[in-house]
């Protein structure tokens, strides 16, 4: 698939999760929540899960691509150290003796980058910068996914450090939904990391000198 058909599915994606977010949101002509309280919370936590597998679904798609030879968009060649035959080969690749490779372990991703592709270009420096966005997405999808205390306990950390001076927050939903104090524009903490990802998902496939 073409790197900007992959970029567009991706941005379609997220922008899907953000209207899924806002429709659930909705209010009737008393200004009252045309869904319950619980509904929100599903559809909300359900969208930001849809989101991080998204993002899933791009770096593997990126990465294959570049394996098999593709150029980025504003033209640069990369130097791959591995010759896929095919879309399957190159997955196969990338698995080795495993069932499946886990996407949202990104410092493993960036392993399988720096291996295949040289100086793990243009993901290394990219994935790096963003490290910490990427753990707290981590941290959120584990606590979508996973009912335990170990996840909530991390969850209420991840709280704690991006809404100071607060009332912290008990669940996912609140988190998502809460104003981000490091947006200058007032998102919340769900638009905060999706600006971060659609950021990244364009230096990818764009490239950068």
């Amino acid at each position: 698939m073409a790197l900007n058909d992959i970029l567009s599915n991706f941005r379609a994606a997220v922008n899907q999760c953000d209207t899924l977010i806002n429709s659930a949101h909705r209010l009737d002509a008393s200004l009252d929540y045309i869904f319950t309280m619980d509904d929100r919370q599903q559809i909300t936590m359900a969208a930001f899960l849809n989101m991080f597998v998204a993002w899933e679904s791009f770096l593997e798609s990126v990465l294959i691509e570049y394996m098999l030879g593709a150029a980025t968009l504003n033209g640069q060649v990369l130097v791959s150290y591995v010759r896929p035959y095919d879309v399957d080969h190159a997955r196969r690749l990338v698995l080795g003796v495993n069932r499946f490779f886990d996407y949202a372990k990104h410092d493993n991703f960036r392993k399988i980058a720096n291996l295949y592709l040289d100086q793990g270009y243009p993901f290394e420096l990219i994935i790096s910068g963003m490290s910490s966005d990427l753990a707290d997405l981590r941290t959120m999808r584990n606590a979508s996914a996973h009912l335990s205390s170990s996840t909530q306990a991390a969850l209420y950390a991840l709280s704690i450090r991006i809404l100071p001076n607060r009332p912290q927050v008990t669940n996912l939903y609140d988190l998502l939904i809460s104003i981000d104090n490091r947006s200058t524009q007032g998102d919340t903490v769900f638009s905060f990391y999706k600006g971060k990802l659609l950021s990244a998902a364009q230096m990818i496939v764009t490239g950068y000198t």
